[in-house]
Order: C-alpha cells, then sequence, then structure tokens
C-alpha cells in the first residue's frame, strides 16, 4: 500500500467510533499520524491499535468553544503542526420538527456546527501560519433535501456546507484547502442498529445503487481530498448518496 500521507499529522474529531475511527484507521494505514480527538476517555487506547503507533489521543468536548484551541495547542506540542483535519463528530437527534426540544436543537448546533467552526477555526491559524493544510467537514445529504424529522440535524449540516464554502474563500490562497463530505445513511454499527429492518430496506430502496454507504468508501473519499492529487479541489460538497438527491 502506498504511504501517501507518511509524515503528515492528520486530526480527526469523533475519533473513538464510526465515521472518525474508520477514516483513522484508512490514514494511518498509509502513513499518517493520528491525533483523536473524542469524548470517550477509551479514545489513545483505541488509537494505540491502530497501524503505524505513536498516535495520539486527547479527550476533548468540543462544545466548549475553548477546547478546540487546546486541541490544536496540544497537538503542536505534543506530535507537530497538523496538515490535515477531519470534523467528524457529530450527532444525529431526531424529532418532529413541531416536537424539537429547545436543548435538543442546542445540542445538535453546538456539535454539528459549534463544534466543527470551532476546530476549523483552530487549526486553520496554524495551517496558515505553515502554508498548507487539508480540512474536511463531515456534512450530510441532509444539508441539501429535506429529510423527515430532521429538522435541527438538517440546519445544522447545511450550515457546516456554508461554513465550508466561506473558509476555502478566506483560506485557499494560503495553501489551505476546505472540503465537505455529505454521504446517506453509512453503515456504522450506529448506522445499521438505527436503520435495521423494514424501515432501512425502503430506505435502501428509494436510493438508486439499493444501498446504503459503507464507513470504508466516505474514509477512501476523505483520503482523495486531503492528498496532493486534490490540491486544487476547495469549497466543494461531495455527496456520496447512491444518487438518491438526483431522484
Amino acid at each position: 500500500m502506498e504511504r501517501t500521507f507518511e509524515g503528515r499529522i492528520a486530526v480527526i474529531t469523533g475519533a473513538a467510533s464510526g465515521i472518525g475511527h474508520t477514516v483513522a484507521g484508512h490514514l494511518a494505514e498509509r502513513g499518517a499520524r493520528i491525533v483523536g480527538v473524542d469524548l470517550n476517555p477509551d479514545v489513545g487506547e483505541m488509537l494505540a491499535e491502530l497501524p503505524g503507533g505513536r498516535h495520539h489521543g486527547i479527550v476533548a468536548d468540543l462544545t466548549d468553544a475553548a477546547a478546540a484551541g487546546r486541541v490544536i495547542e496540544e497537538t503542536v506540542r505534543e506530535v507537530g503542526t497538523p496538515y490535515v483535519l477531519v470534523n467528524s463528530a457529530g450527532v444525529a437527534l431526531l424529532d418532529p420538527a413541531v416536537d424539537v426540544p429547545a436543548e435538543r436543537w442546542q445540542l445538535t448546533l453546538d456539535v454539528n456546527l459549534s463544534g466543527t467552526f470551532y476546530m476549523a477555526q483552530a487549526a486553520g491559524k496554524v495551517m496558515i501560519e505553515a502554508g498548507q493544510g487539508r480540512i474536511i467537514n463531515l456534512a450530510s445529504q441532509a444539508a441539501v433535501i429535506g429529510l423527515d424529522q430532521h429538522a435541527a440535524y438538517s440546519a445544522s449540516k447545511a450550515a457546516v456546507v456554508g461554513l465550508t464554502h466561506t473558509l476555502s474563500l478566506e483560506w485557499a490562497r494560503h495553501g489551505v484547502t476546505v472540503n465537505a463530505v455529505s454521504p446517506t445513511v453509512v453503515e456504522t454499527p450506529l448506522g445499521k442498529a438505527a436503520w435495521a429492518g423494514e424501515r432501512g430496506e425502503k430506505a435502501k430502496a428509494a436510493i438508486p445503487v439499493g444501498r446504503f454507504a459503507q464507513p470504508e468508501e466516505v474514509a477512501a473519499l476523505i483520503a482523495f481530498i486531503a492528498g496532493d492529487d486534490a490540491a486544487m479541489i476547495s469549497g466543494s460538497n461531495y455527496l456520496m448518496d447512491g444518487g438518491f438527491t438526483t431522484v
């Protein structure tokens, strides 16, 4: 396997599970040194199992506006200047729009949008100084279409796409690209549980390719965007939904 990220540092939020953990493994296999950020206190031990070793775990609550700065400071101090940031941490709290409790609305925005911005802002400062960097924000197909019971989630992810456009505009001239990835349902353990049974089968049938996305497919796309061959790509939102949004 070509070690296309040899010597590069990748900060990944939500690295203890789901898409974030898969992305961490995918980049580690290709030579990256991973800094994984998660609420899970075992994130460091989980990263130790990835290829390459010398990875670094940081336990942080990214809804705290000051946490991102501390994460990047620790990254620079203990590991080095990050080349890649993948904002994968997120929540999906689903309610009919008329029933969304204020606290669930606010938590969704705090994690999915504000946490993404704080991390991008903190990483962007050191990347701009270094003159290079790749930021990839996890959005969702729910950012561009309406989905039942997704009012808070859709609002947060649509805002992530808008944020991606603005950061790209401001930072591309400094060698820092910013892009978003918007999958359909991804078959992580949580995704499989949430979309099991008849509900899941109906959802798959509505997707032209007839299935959900695999976490490894999302990781491969992120690795491409973070790689040297994608240096000209910035400000894009990559839909990975099997053609669903074209129906």
